[in-house]
């Protein structure tokens, strides 16, 4: 059985390694990489219901996603909750 890692970690979409994306450019970058996990899950059942996959394969593809999307609602919280700390210091 071959695992996969949840987000592979790949060259720097622009090329250059020395180079830091801004916030919005990686916040693009990383709901497309979510897109694409829940793409492949739903690429997989759907094989699954045709036929054509299996269902250990559509089974580890949907799991995978429903982690990605807890990892990614828990980053987000995160943020939020960061961000209402600063606004609620008293200047």
């Amino acid at each position: 059985m071959r695992v996969e890692p949840l987000i592979p970690d790949v060259a720097p979409r622009n090329g250059s390694p020395d180079t830091t994306p801004d916030a919005s450019t990686a916040f693009g970058h990383m709901l497309d990489d979510l897109g694409s996990v829940f793409e492949g899950a739903s690429r997989a059942e759907d094989r699954f219901a045709a036929g054509a996959g299996d269902l250990q394969t559509a089974v580890y593809e949907r799991a995978r996603a429903d982690v990605a999307l807890s990892v990614a609602s828990a980053a987000a919280q995160r943020a939020v909750q960061g961000l209402q700390t600063i606004l609620n210091m008293q200047v």
